[in-house]
């Protein structure tokens, strides 16, 4: 696969990057190969996940919230954290997910609106992996729009009432603390659920065909009491769930290239390995064409994250280029992804290669954090200066 992946790299793309940047980067894929790759497929096919064994080991290698500086996190460059989220999802994206929602979404909204108490307090054992966070905005009718969200929370005396339900909440039933959106007299707020809080219980989404390694769960909140102190003080708006999905999403954007780049690579090794008509069937003319279509399409990916994590190292990068991002890679990562199976036949139906099940996977990258169609409009938006979402 190694010698795959180096062919892969026709604008010797690895030759410019930092002797740093590389350390990290074999680091995070040795740590993949070594401990992720072999059980994925057992994860994937049984619908489970060593969910807390894994976020301390990701914690005890400084994966979690690694761009974020103190309480425990690395202080990591926005590029070195990309890099690793490739690693991960070139294994599956659920596993990808389940440090970029801790990372990116919990913890970055505790970093960004929390106080300093509220930092103290959860960022240091959830950097560790030793606490799990989950990031609750969407809801069984509330998907798209985040600001049309049912959940509400009023005051009761110095206290807090939150009603609602959140849907498709990836860590869910795992979490010691749920970040929670909900309407208020104020506007939306953000609140700290703590696990085991009367009126707050979890249900697990059963079959599921995609991101089958990685918990996903309702959050059901029956007047949840909460005191003042659980509110996130320095959120206030939609800009603030919003700001900590485009802090996710720039970990997609560097994801989906190696869950890319591992289907392609697995399919160069087949293709070069595979006879039919007396010879390896990478030597027929429309093999060759479509692995020359998918290496230069998955190089055109990497640039494009490379190219937004310069733009957030330098505190530069803008909304619409996070969308352009996401449109870009995850869409091209899907069509990759299932012109490989087609290299594959019928091989490629089965999870004795990765390719299909990144497919199908990568069809709720393609959803989350915003769905292609979101970010179409959002850079449609910046091109004709008219909002086309009301």
């Amino acid at each position: 696969m190694s010698d795959a992946i180096d062919r892969l790299d026709l604008l010797d793309l690895d030759d410019d990057l930092p002797e740093e940047d590389r350390l990290l980067r074999d680091t995070a894929r040795k740590f993949a190969d070594d401990r992720l790759r072999p059980h994925i497929r057992e994860w994937f096919e049984e619908g489970t996940l060593p969910a807390r064994d894994l976020a301390r080991e990701f914690g005890e290698l400084g994966m979690l919230g690694m761009h974020l500086k103190g309480y425990g996190c690395q202080g990591a460059k926005a590029s070195q954290y990309g890099l690793v989220a490739a690693e991960i999802e070139a294994v599956d994206s659920g596993l990808r997910s389940l440090v970029s929602v801790q990372g990116s979404l919990a913890m970055y909204s505790i970093y960004a609106y929390g106080s300093e108490e509220q930092k103290q307090r959860w960022l240091p054992e959830m950097a560790a992996g030793k606490l799990i966070g989950c990031f609750g905005l969407t809801e069984p009718d509330s998907g798209s729009d985040p600001g049309s969200m049912r959940t509400r929370a009023v005051r009761d005396g110095s206290d807090w009432l939150l009603t609602g339900n959140k849907m498709w909440i990836t860590n869910g039933s795992l979490a010691d603390v749920a970040v929670v959106w909900a309407r208020t007299d104020e506007g939306i707020r953000g609140f700290l659920v703590e696990k085991g809080m009367p009126g707050f219980t979890t249900q697990d989404v059963h079959h599921k065909i995609s991101l089958r390694a990685s918990v996903t769960s309702e959050l059901i909140l029956d007047e949840v009491r909460l005191p003042e102190s659980s509110m996130l003080p320095l959120a206030h708006g939609l800009k603030a769930p919003l700001g900590s999905l485009t802090e996710a999403r720039f970990g997609i954007i560097w994801g989906v290239t190696g869950s890319a780049r591992d289907a392609l690579a697995a399919t160069l090794d087949y293709a070069t390995t595979r006879s039919q008509f007396g010879r390896p069937i990478g030597g027929f003319q429309l093999t060759q064409r479509k692995l020359a279509e998918m290496a230069v399409s998955l190089q055109q990916m990497q640039l494009t994250a490379r190219r937004l994590g310069e733009l957030k190292d330098g505190g530069r990068i803008e909304g619409h280029q996070i969308s352009f991002g996401k449109f870009a890679n995850v869409r091209a990562a899907l069509e990759i992804c299932r012109e490989a199976r087609s290299i594959l036949g019928g091989s490629g139906i089965t999870t004795e290669y990765p390719v299909l099940r990144h497919a199908v996977n990568l069809e709720t990258v393609y959803t989350y954090e915003g769905t292609h169609e979101v970010h179409t409009l959002v850079l449609g938006s910046r091109l004709t200066g008219l909002d086309a979402f009301r």
